[in-house]
């Protein structure tokens, strides 16, 4: 490990914690030092292996028993276990960014308030349809008092894993409360529908927003402002609708998924591991002032 990166290590060895190590190997600040499964001839940790990563098996027993201390924890694994992952690094000074849909750490979206990642030891990413639909209802709020705000995403079933799928209700109880945190609404509803369909459909989020005074003109300013600033954290970042109606504001964005381990359509996926990833390096920006050279 180069003595100018933060060491790392992922909880989770499904596609997306593949996808961290290898954003983590093309980042000049971070270093994986471990990723953890659950067993130890797993497709996943095997995979991992071949990207040149140590692996383990034993969940976070196992990562606390490695041997290594770790700037940064991924825990990509899901909203039932985070808790017990919590309690039992928050004594080791570890940087812990949660992958999945629970609400106890610092709620963080790369272009909202990333500028804060650095503040906090124990980040939460909400959820894919939080990180894409944060951008943008956020910025609108800026603007306009929203009444309602509402959220559907929909996701291709392949790229919606178990753990995902047993965390649903974590996943919409999440996405609310982190609407209503950061665009001030008294009534926010979140939704997630999973589709079968063949060929899957690329990760979309529709978006609704009931507020006096909206514009057509100034609404669509404010939404490609904010896919604009989306695309330099996910390229496969766009606006697909953005109309007015009386006091109703929809948008609708779609995440395409551009990664080379990533499928088109898994830009639920990247969305959030790229959250992550945005996440760490402030962390490792902010704590080592070689890498703070390096960035300039």
């Amino acid at each position: 490990m180069a003595s100018n990166t933060m060491n790392a290590a992922v909880l989770g060895s499904g596609l997306l914690g593949l996808d961290l190590v290898e954003r983590m190997q093309n980042s000049p600040y971070l270093n994986c030092g471990l990723v953890v499964g659950r067993t130890a001839r797993s497709r996943g940790l095997i995979q991992a292996a071949e990207l040149g990563c140590a692996t383990a098996a034993g969940g976070v027993t196992a990562l606390l028993d490695s041997g290594q201390r770790f700037d940064i924890v991924f825990d990509a694994t899901n909203a039932f276990e985070h808790s017990d992952h919590w309690a039992r690094l928050a004594g080791t000074g570890t940087v812990l960014i949660d992958l999945t849909p629970t609400s106890a750490g610092a709620l963080i979206a790369p272009t909202v308030n990333g500028d804060q990642a650095a503040r906090h030891q124990h980040i939460g990413l909400v959820s894919c349809g939080g990180q894409a639909s944060l951008p943008v209802l956020h910025a609108l709020a800026q603007h306009y008092r929203p009444r309602y705000v509402e959220m559907v995403a929909t996701a291709a079933s392949v790229s919606v894993g178990r753990a995902s799928r047993l965390n649903l209700d974590e996943y919409v109880e999440t996405t609310q409360d982190a609407i209503r945190q950061f665009t001030a609404t008294g009534v926010a509803k979140a939704m997630l529908n999973i589709s079968a369909a063949a060929p899957p459909p690329p990760f979309r989020v529709a978006m609704t927003m009931v507020a006096p005074g909206v514009e057509q003109g100034r609404v669509r300013s404010v939404v490609e402002a904010a896919a604009a600033a989306m695309r330099t954290v996910v390229p496969g970042y766009r606006i697909t609708s953005c109309t007015v109606t009386g006091d109703t504001t929809r948008v609708i964005a779609e995440v395409t998924a551009t990664r080379n381990r990533m499928p088109v359509h898994a830009g639920n996926l990247e969305v959030i591991s790229a959250a992550a990833i945005y996440a760490a390096e402030q962390h490792a920006l902010a704590k080592a002032p070689a890498l703070k050279e390096l960035a300039r």
